[in-house]
C-alpha cells in the first residue's frame, strides 16, 4: 500500500508493512505523475484564492523568499509557506542556472517538501519544476480574472518555454481565446505556436517583441534571467485594456516605461519590501495580490486601463499547488504501489 497520510490523521505514517511508525519515508511525486492527476486552472487559482483568503485571517502564512546570486549567474531561492487548512507546510528549494540548456538540462530544477503542518511529519516530496510551472500560471490567473478584460481573446508571449505553455493552458481556460502571438528566439517559438495551433487556436509568429504585443488582450512575459540580460519591452506598446504578466521580475521591461501602465499588482507586498532592489517603483504599486483578493487593493475600474502583475513567486502558490496535487494523488492512488507514485 502506499504510505500517503491524510490530512488530518494522528501522528505517524503506515508503512507497506501495515506497521505505524513516528518516522516516516515520504513519496517522491513525479512530474508525469502530476501531470496525470490533471488539475484544472479553475481548481488551480481556487486553491491558490483559499490560502490567500486564509492569510488575511491569519490562517496561512508566507515568509519571504530567500535568495542566493553567485557571480557567475546563477539564481538560487528558497521558499516557505505554512497553513492550518488545508493542514500543510511547503519548501521549496530552486535553482536556475542559464548555462543548464548547454548541458542538456532545464534552466530551472526544484523541489517540493510538504510536511503536516501540526506534527511537522513529512508527507511527499514534488518535482518543483511542475509545481513552479503551475502555480506561477495560477498566480497570474488568480490576477487576470480581477485585472484584465473578461472579452479578452488575443495572447501575446515573450518567450515561449515551459511558463509560456502552462499560461496558454490557464487562459485559454479563463478566456475566449481565438489566437496567439509569439516571439523568442531559437525553436522554441515554432513549438509553441504548433501547440497554440493544436488546441484550435490561430498563431502568428513575430519577428519582433513590439509586434506581437501592440494588438494583444492579454500578454506574458517569461524571458529567461541572466546577467547579460538588457531590459527591450516597452510598456508604452500596450494598447488600451490590456493586461500583462511579467513573470520574469519585470527584469525585460524598460523601468522608464513602467508609469505608462494605470494599475500594478505586485504578489507580496511584505516581500517586496525585504528585497534590496523593488520589482518596479514602489511609487507605481497599486497593491499585492492578497489585497486584490479581499478588496483592499483595486481590480480593473474601466475597460481602458492598462494593467499588470509583476512578481517574484509566492510561497503560498506553491503550497496550494503541491497541496491540491498531494490530496488528489491521495484520492485517486490510495492503493498505489511505491513505483507507481513516483511515476515509474
Amino acid at each position: 500500500m502506499t504510505n500517503f497520510q491524510k490530512p488530518g490523521s494522528p501522528p505517524g505514517i503506515l508503512h507497506e508493512s501495515g506497521d505505524k511508525s513516528h518516522s516516516s519515508t515520504p513519496r517522491f511525486l513525479s512530474a508525469d505523475l502530476l501531470q496525470s492527476l490533471q488539475l484544472t486552472p479553475q481548481e488551480i487559482a481556487a486553491s491558490i484564492e483559499h490560502l490567500l483568503l486564509g492569510r488575511s485571517r491569519r490562517q496561512a502564512w508566507n515568509a519571504p523568499k530567500a535568495v542566493i546570486t553567485p557571480p557567475d549567474g546563477r539564481y538560487m531561492m528558497a521558499t516557505l509557506a505554512a497553513a492550518d487548512d488545508p493542514p500543510f507546510l511547503a519548501v521549496k528549494a530552486l535553482v536556475l542556472n542559464p548555462d543548464n540548456p548547454q548541458q542538456g538540462l532545464a534552466s530551472i530544477n526544484s523541489l517540493v517538501t510538504l510536511l503536516d503542518s501540526r506534527s511537522g511529519l513529512p508527507l511527499a516530496v514534488l518535482d518543483g519544476n511542475w509545481v513552479t510551472a503551475v502555480r506561477t500560471a495560477g498566480l497570474s490567473a488568480v490576477a487576470a480574472k480581477r485585472l484584465a478584460r473578461a472579452d479578452a481573446s488575443v495572447a501575446a508571449f515573450i518567450g515561449c518555454g515551459v511558463q509560456a505553455h502552462s499560461h496558454l493552458q490557464a487562459f485559454a481556460a479563463l478566456f475566449p481565446l481565438t489566437g496567439i502571438r509569439a516571439y523568442a528566439r531559437g525553436a522554441s517559438r515554432d513549438v509553441f505556436c504548433r501547440s497554440a495551433e493544436h488546441m484550435g487556436l490561430t498563431a502568428k509568429s513575430c519577428q519582433t517583441a513590439e509586434a506581437a504585443i501592440r494588438d494583444a488582450d492579454l500578454i506574458v512575459t517569461s524571458v529567461t534571467l541572466s546577467p547579460q540580460l538588457v531590459p527591450f519591452l516597452d510598456a508604452r506598446w500596450l494598447k488600451p485594456g490590456a493586461f500583462v504578466t511579467m513573470t520574469d521580475l519585470a527584469a525585460s521591461w524598460l523601468r522608464d516605461s513602467m508609469p505608462a501602465l494605470d494599475r500594478i499588482i505586485v504578489d507580496d507586498l511584505e516581500q517586496e519590501t525585504s528585497m534590496s532592489k523593488p520589482l518596479v517603483d514602489p511609487v507605481l504599486v497599486s497593491g499585492d495580490l492578497t489585497g486584490l483578493i479581499t478588496g483592499e487593493a483595486l481590480a480593473r475600474q474601466n475597460a481602458a486601463e492598462r494593467t499588470a502583475f509583476v512578481f517574484r513567486g509566492l510561497a503560498l502558490g506553491d503550497l496550494a499547488v503541491a497541496g491540491l496535487a498531494y490530496r488528489r494523488a491521495c484520492e485517486q492512488l490510495p492503493d498505489s504501489p511505491p513505483e507507481q507514485i513516483r511515476g515509474g
